[in-house]
């Protein structure tokens, strides 16, 4: 799925080789500022690489069109914008900009009951609390339907039983259409509980990779 070969992002990543399956669950794991971000960021072309090449799919990142790429492979950051309108608006505010189909409420029903978030559509989004709005966030992420989904530390705002809620059904999810999930996680407990290959980051290098 990705290939990264020599890869360096200015004094933050020197990654001289990584390995990320497809149609897995990849956890990222790793002290604060050792890159996780970084990395993830790199994966959809939010940033550049200073050095070297990533591949998706054997083929190098940079001669993808950027747009395109970030359909296929779409981020969610750890602080997700939230727009001003309703809980509807901001679910299908990311099939406006990927161009999709626009989805009916019923569907949108079932993803607010997949991230565990009880509220009427016609909810005010800016009323939601900070895990409320993350949730939200997520389910604009999941209704996208990319081949990849990259988290940034997805339940961070979340207590901890939530957190193995979602996260469970997140990952129930990704198995069952398919797909390829590639998280930051500052908990080593989803990481081992839920990955199929964890990687470890630590000063920008990889410490070393379990799994695929």
């Amino acid at each position: 799925m990705f290939q990264l070969k020599n890869v360096k992002y200015k004094n933050i990543l020197d990654i001289k080789q990584l390995s990320i399956p497809a149609n897995k669950i990849t956890c990222v794991v790793g002290e604060s500022g050792s890159g996780k971000t970084t990395l993830l960021r790199l994966l959809n072309k939010m940033i550049n690489c200073t050095e070297g090449e990533i591949f998706y799919n054997n083929n190098a990142i940079s001669t993808i069109n950027s747009i395109e790429l970030r359909r296929k492979v779409v981020m969610l950051p750890q602080v997700p914008a939230i727009f001003s309108g309703t809980v509807r608006d901001n679910l299908l505010i990311g099939l406006k900009f990927a161009e999709k189909p626009l989805v009916d409420d019923e569907k949108l029903s079932e993803v607010l009951n997949m991230v565990h978030l009880d509220k009427p559509l016609d909810e005010d989004a800016d009323k939601l609390s900070g895990g409320e709005k993350q949730k939200l966030a997520l389910g604009r992420v999941v209704l996208m339907d990319p081949e990849i989904f990259l988290l940034d530390e997805p339940s961070s705002a979340l207590d901890e039983d939530t957190e193995q809620i979602i996260i469970e059904k997140l990952v129930h999810y990704t198995k069952k259409t398919n797909k390829t999930l590639i998280m930051v996680t500052h908990s080593r407990k989803i990481a081992r509980t839920y990955a199929d290959n964890i990687i470890q980051i630590k000063n920008g290098k990889v410490l070393n990779q379990k799994g695929e």
